[in-house]
């Protein structure tokens, strides 16, 4: 496995193999890697001959108030388990490599950046949006992998890459849970043992609006009241949000149907955790 840090070496080593007629394979994480992200990596090297792995905590995405220096990071571990899961070259490039100074350039997504986790969190979605396409400009690959996981992310990203014709696939890789049912997430590791108890009512939240979507309830509105119920339930939460929206412009619904996006944000203790479910009705 090739670890490749300044952008300029990186371009010159993804034009070599375009030149070579390989496919590349993209999967952009801000590192401690867990199973989620490395089912990405898998997927990815199903559709390449390549695959890049990018590690990059990403400042512009983070509010003045959230987690960026507290972020969990071990590049050694994500090294370790990169190779591990095949990965030919890890880009673990610097925030100076990133953003030189002066840095005045960024990439807005409208309107599906301003609901669910974009609303609570502004200027979220254009810190990700950019670094993706600075990415995408770096690693030139033909395929990227995301996770359903952060579902409104993987539904930006689509639309960017229609909207500004780039050329490649993005793939969207299923949620990877704990055998409990929690979603796997870097965040996790900020939980205490009751918080990561108490973590799982988002999922069982989810499954029981899948079950009463599944017995004929087309409401959002009852819905979502039995999903506060249960995640209200335990005394460490506070929701952000809970909603059920179409998956094109992520505008709220009042009555299911078609394709639906069934979300949450929910505070355990001080951890801020999302999850979701798609739902065909």
């Amino acid at each position: 496995m090739e670890i490749i840090r300044i952008v300029p070496e990186m371009q010159r080593r993804a034009e070599e193999l375009r030149l070579q007629g390989r496919r590349i394979g993209f999967v952009p994480t801000m590192g401690f890697l867990h199973e989620g992200h490395l089912s990405l990596l898998d997927l990815v090297r199903r559709h390449s001959d390549i695959s890049v792995m990018s590690i990059f905590v990403n400042p512009t995405q983070f509010g003045p108030n959230e987690d960026y220096e507290k972020y969990p990071r071990d590049f050694e571990r994500d090294e370790r388990l990169a190779r591990e899961r095949g990965c030919d070259i890890l880009f673990y490039p610097s925030v100076a490599e990133m953003y030189p100074e002066p840095y005045r350039t960024y990439v807005n997504v409208e309107e599906i950046t301003e609901v669910l986790c974009g609303a609570s969190r502004p200027g979220h979605f254009r810190g990700v949006a950019t670094v993706v396409t600075k990415l995408f400009n770096i690693v030139k690959p033909h395929v990227a992998a995301f996770g359903q996981k952060d579902a409104q992310q993987a539904i930006v990203i689509k639309q960017m890459v229609r909207d500004l014709n780039m050329d490649l696939e993005i793939l969207v890789g299923p949620i990877v849970r704990e055998p409990d049912g929690l979603a796997m997430s870097s965040r996790n590791k900020y939980l205490s043992g009751q918080e990561r108890k108490d973590a799982l009512v988002l999922y069982r939240s989810l499954q029981r609006a899948q079950e009463l979507i599944a017995a004929g309830e087309r409401h959002a509105a009852r819905i979502k009241a039995e999903m506060e119920a249960i995640i209200r339930s335990v005394s460490t939460s506070r929701i952000d949000y809970i909603e059920i929206a179409d998956t094109v412009n992520l505008r709220p619904l009042d009555r299911l149907k078609g394709e639906v996006l069934i979300a949450l944000a929910v505070w355990i203790g001080a951890t801020r955790l999302i999850d979701n479910v798609m739902v065909r009705v």
